[in-house]
């Protein structure tokens, strides 16, 4: 039961840090783009990379940290079904180019933010 509760709690952090990043990037970036969602997802790709690698490979963690952090608090925090929505939102509005660079920036930026999340964690000195 313990394992459910921890992963609730990080997905209410997640999803609220979700809601209060994109509202406050859509306060600040008036645009069609969706910077909102992309920061949020970028973002996203690079915790989990940081996060999965450093408690994988450098610090060991309790395993209901992991759940908080990963399951719930990472699951919650990224937006790939929203993600998905604004692509289709896009292309009906027939705003294709617009969607394909969407989905291009989003998919290569998010790789190089994992890779840059594991770099970081593999970084970590551990006493």
């Amino acid at each position: 039961m313990t394992k459910y509760l921890v992963i609730a709690l990080g997905g209410a952090i997640g999803s609220t840090t979700r809601f209060l990043v994109g509202n406050l990037i859509s306060s600040y970036i008036k645009s069609n783009y969706p910077w909102g969602t992309f920061f949020i997802n970028i973002s996203g790709s690079f915790i989990i990379g940081f996060f999965l690698v450093l408690i994988t490979e450098r610090v060991p963690m309790d395993q209901h940290w992991r759940l908080a952090i990963i399951v719930g608090f990472t699951g919650a925090y990224t937006t790939f079904s929203t993600f998905e929505y604004e692509i289709l939102y896009l292309l009906e509005k027939g705003k294709i180019m617009d969607a394909l660079l969407y989905i291009t920036t989003s998919l290569i930026t998010g790789l190089l933010a994992v890779w840059a999340g594991a770099l970081l964690a593999r970084q970590v000195i551990v006493k």
